[in-house]
């Protein structure tokens, strides 16, 4: 089973995200605490696989948390599960080490799907964040080409970066959804990243 923690200060849907979780076939939870000050011995003592974190915390805020466990556990992969969508939390978010994003009105199944995305070196973010992410790079990423990539990689890296999903990427551009499946692999392996985000902020790196 793998691993998680919960650091959230609602009781009811930090009790409602146990039972969630402990419900599913892959995950178990071994730690829940509402408060960053509860959390960051007993995670540090007891690592998890994830640390499912709330952003607005007594005390401690949620982003301070995740900065200051991946600096003690740096493969700790934090998901950020949280009501709030402002640039500020996003952003700084991200910029401490969440490796995800959800919003609380995601659906149960989603939320599962998500930690297997993170097990497996996925970015998962709702739609809507997602979309905000990706658009702070449009402008910079439009007409740039990256010299690693074919001309279609780099396409399809572009169609990305506007927010398309790879059903969309499908229909856009005449192909299976495994074809693109198999260019999206390709441009992390030749990036060296493991997600869309990071392959995106390679493309802005190099503008």
């Amino acid at each position: 089973m793998i691993t998680v923690s919960v650091i959230e200060d609602d009781p009811h849907f930090r009790a409602g995200l146990e039972v969630l979780i402990n419900n599913s076939k892959t995950f178990k939870v071994i730690g829940s605490y509402q408060s960053a000050e509860d959390a960051l011995p007993a995670i540090i003592h007891q690592p998890p696989a994830i640390a499912i974190v709330d952003i607005k915390l007594p005390g401690k805020s949620g982003v301070e948390l995740i900065k200051d466990l991946k600096v003690a556990l740096p493969d700790l992969l934090c998901m950020v599960c949280s009501y709030y969508d402002s640039d500020n939390y996003v952003f700084n978010a991200l910029k401490n080490g969440a490796c995800g994003y959800l919003l609380k009105d995601a659906m149960p199944s989603e939320i599962i799907e998500s930690l297997k995305e993170l097990m497996q070196g996925g970015a998962p973010m709702s739609r809507y964040i997602a979309k905000k992410v990706i658009g702070t790079f449009q402008d910079k990423t439009v007409s740039h080409q990256l010299t690693e990539l074919t001309g279609r990689e780099n396409q399809i890296l572009h169609l990305v970066a506007e927010g398309l999903l790879v059903k969309e990427i499908s229909d856009q551009l005449n192909l299976s959804n495994y074809t693109v499946k198999s260019h999206l692999k390709n441009i992390y392996t030749k990036l060296h990243v493991r997600n869309k985000i990071e392959a995106i902020n390679k493309l802005n790196e190099k503008k």
